[in-house]
């Protein structure tokens, strides 16, 4: 006789791969970019030798938006705007092409050194050496954080960033790529990261199952659909036995 009452619990699909953010969700991007940013402007200050007027905020914000509209790739390119921007500032200090483009390369080096000394929420690594024994994992990232240098990167069996899927999430380029690779349907894939539009809404619109990182506790005001969701990484891997197999 069959067991009624299995047949009435809630079917769920069997997760086979599970794909992470990386940004505000295995750590926290404000405490990690506007240090990397004020350590890059003072290495360059100090390697040229001059003092840079930076300006505000907006200013940037604004040196940063016109250079995307005058090349579309630098939406994903982060590599190329950063050095752009940085061109931006320094290009009165050279009159030779060729040394400014090595300094560029050399700040934009520094930087990204700076960019990678993150702190990661507590129990991320746990969390991953325990999935990695069960899953196939991935890294779905629209930064330019590499998990190798992290230290991570034995834990995944890929990484897929906006330059390699030339464009941002939520657009579906990167979720393919992962199909593409993997081999596993979008019914067998979880997705998990913290923004709302970028990682849930455009994981959903595909068919993936998602789980949100809510670290900032913020209401989910999209839709009257709210995706399961977590704010502690010891968390995660009893949150997602009770709502997957």
């Amino acid at each position: 006789m069959k067991n009624l009452t299995q047949e009435q619990q809630k079917k769920m699909p069997k997760i086979k791969l599970i794909t992470f953010d990386l940004d505000d969700t295995f750590w926290d991007i404000r405490s990690v970019i506007f240090p990397a940013e004020i350590n890059s402007r003072k290495w360059i200050e100090t390697t040229l030798g001059k003092k840079i007027n930076w300006g505000s905020l907006d200013n940037f914000m604004n040196i940063r938006n016109y250079l995307i509209s005058t090349d579309s790739s630098l939406e994903y390119d982060l590599g190329k705007l950063r050095k752009k921007i940085v061109e931006h500032y320094v290009h009165p200090y050279f009159d030779n092409k060729t040394a400014q483009k090595a300094f560029i390369n050399e700040a934009y080096a520094h930087f990204l050194k700076e960019r990678h000394k993150v702190v990661f929420f507590s129990g991320v690594t746990k969390a991953l050496k325990e999935l990695n024994k069960h899953y196939m994992l991935g890294v779905l990232t629209n930064g330019n954080a590499d998990v190798n240098l992290l230290g991570l990167g034995h834990f995944f069996n890929f990484s897929i960033s906006s330059m390699d899927a030339k464009s941002n999430k939520p657009n579906p380029t990167h979720f393919e790529m992962a199909k593409e690779i993997s081999g596993i349907a979008f019914q067998n894939t979880l997705h998990v990261g913290d923004h709302p539009i970028n990682d849930i809404r455009g994981a959903r619109d595909l068919g993936i199952n998602t789980i949100w990182f809510n670290f900032k506790n913020n209401p989910w005001e999209l839709d009257k659909n709210p995706p399961i969701e977590f704010n502690q990484w010891s968390e995660f891997i009893n949150l997602l036995s009770s709502n997957y197999d």
